[in-house]
């Protein structure tokens, strides 16, 4: 189904009704503040396994990240935050970065990597951060199968080419072509791992 929702003031009854799906096990597409993303409530590993098999990616080399409501959410599945470290995320989020940091033991086995770290996003967009707040837990963000393409700017486009593999697509207007800006904060030394729409400035 197609759901057109607000961008700045997303409808509580639709938000609502796409967290009880994701709680069923649902997989939705949605937007953020770069590109549309395709994913699933990360408590549910039969939903995070199906974003595995659209994608054609094994669940343990996916690299899949979460979305996180708000900078106290994302303290909740990373290691203890240091001063420094809690400095730069706040001054960088809500926004368009990825930041790669060590899994705490609340990551859930399915998303575990190998090196034990997690990608953490708080992305600048009032839709994707209302879902999570309603759930209660972080939404798998994964980007859609394929490569980068226009078609996957217009929810309408994505809604034709995914309706039969997912519950929701959310129609929050036209979405961007360039993904969020990958930190590597594993160690002291942060780096750039990919540079996308947000621009990090130490």
């Amino acid at each position: 189904m197609l759901l057109h929702i607000h961008p700045d003031n997303p409808q509580p009854r639709l938000i609502k009704q796409l967290a009880e799906c994701l709680k069923d096990g649902g997989i939705i597409i949605y937007p953020t503040d770069t590109i549309y993303g395709i994913g699933c409530d990360i408590l549910q590993p039969k939903a995070v396994e199906k974003i595995c098999r659209i994608k054609n990616v094994d669940p343990a080399k996916a690299q899949l990240s979460f979305i996180c409501k708000d900078l106290s959410h994302l303290s909740d599945y990373t290691k203890s935050i240091d001063t420094p470290l809690y400095r730069m995320l706040k001054n960088h989020l809500p926004g368009a970065f990825t930041f790669i940091l060590p899994a705490s033991k609340q990551v859930p086995k399915i998303l575990q990597s190998k090196k034990s770290t997690i990608g953490l996003r708080v992305p600048d967009n009032n839709i994707c951060r209302d879902i999570g707040d309603v759930l209660g837990n972080p939404i798998l963000s994964a980007s859609l199968p394929g490569e980068m393409v226009e078609d996957y700017t217009d929810p309408e486009v994505i809604f034709e080419n995914f309706k039969d593999r997912v519950d929701f697509v959310i129609d929050g207007g036209i979405g961007g072509m360039v993904p969020s800006t990958i930190i590597d904060c594993t160690t002291d030394d942060w780096t750039v791992t990919r540079q996308g729409l947000g621009i990090y400035n130490g």
